[in-house]
């Protein structure tokens, strides 16, 4: 993260800046496409989105590092452990962790409410013992925690002008996850989990055994489709919510909609080959989408300024 954008986000003291540059390297190492996205911010707004997405992406890869040496039950443990230390930091309003420092500064400068945290470590929790969801609804729990309440921990800092940009990120977080579900059929079995509802799969004649075959069938593509019209669908909600947001987030969010949807199209351009192949979003789709959005971000900064820079508090010790 370059300087500029911690010294136009008001956070000077340097092991806040150091907490803050490790979120972003988070971001940067697992979230390609978030980053890129994020980088259409006014500056002072990244690091407060870098701490989110980090918090989110430093969870989620210690579960799966543990994997090999943890049981689930020591997992759940240990997960249990971090995020009680973790409230814990909220609670008194600071944190030696080097990941979450910064995010509980992001939480106390934005007012972002503590559930949708704990929504996401309940998400977490169920990765380690839960390996297939019967039904949308039963997925749905999972998709909250683990996807729409990073949406909703966002929309203060992208600051809304109306109440119904939080059900819209709300769907543009889910959409994004059904998304990933689409493109990682393979991969995920390969953690000996499917995020496909069972009922969903039943509908077009598909069992998890079926899946578990890697062998793509007109029944298999069939129920990938089915999948894939819920997530535009879902994204087609979104995009009312993003006209919600201050001018200046509005580009970030755009992008992010296209390319992260985009997943299911490289799905359809690989013939629905998830088992043998993995659907990307080429570069030259992404700069494509990112070029004109920057100008879009630098017009929209010039015209409408860059909204809050400092956070609705702007805690003294930042």
């Amino acid at each position: 993260m370059s300087s500029r954008d911690l010294d136009r986000a008001g956070i000077t003291d340097p092991e806040m800046r150091a907490s803050y540059e490790r979120c972003r390297e988070l971001n940067a190492q697992h979230g390609k496409t978030y980053y890129l996205a994020t980088l259409l911010l006014p500056p002072a707004k990244r690091p407060y989105v870098h701490a989110l997405y980090g918090f989110a992406r430093y969870a989620d890869e210690i579960v799966d590092d543990l994997a090999s040496t943890l049981s689930d039950e020591q997992k759940a443990d240990w997960l249990r452990s971090w995020g009680e230390q973790f409230f814990a930091d909220l609670r008194r309003g600071a944190s030696d962790d080097p990941v979450c420092k910064a995010v509980v500064d992001t939480v106390q400068r934005w007012d972002i409410p503590v559930e949708h945290f704990e929504a996401f470590l309940h998400s977490m929790t169920m990765d380690l013992t839960i390996t297939e969801y019967a039904t949308y609804d039963d997925l749905y729990e999972y998709v909250y925690g683990s996807a729409a309440v990073i949406g909703l921990q966002m929309v203060p800092i992208l600051e809304p002008s109306a109440p119904e940009a939080y059900e819209r990120a709300k769907d543009l977080g889910v959409a994004f996850q059904l998304a990933n579900f689409v493109r990682d059929v393979g991969e995920d079995l390969d953690r000996g989990r499917v995020y496909l509802p069972l009922d969903d799969l039943a509908r077009f004649g598909v069992t998890r055994a079926d899946l578990e075959k890697r062998m793509l069938t007109p029944s298999i593509r069939s129920a990938l489709e089915f999948q894939i019209a819920r997530v535009r669908a879902l994204e087609e909600e979104s995009r009312a919510g993003i006209a919600l947001l201050h001018p200046s987030s509005q580009p970030c969010i755009e992008a992010a909609r296209i390319l992260y949807c985009g997943i299911v199209d490289a799905v359809e351009e690989i013939d629905y080959e998830v088992f043998t192949r993995r659907a990307t979003v080429s570069q030259r789709r992404r700069l494509a989408v990112a070029l004109p959005a920057w100008n879009q971000a630098r017009r929209a900064r010039r015209k409408y300024g860059e909204g809050h820079p400092h956070g609705l508090h702007s805690p003294a010790s930042a």
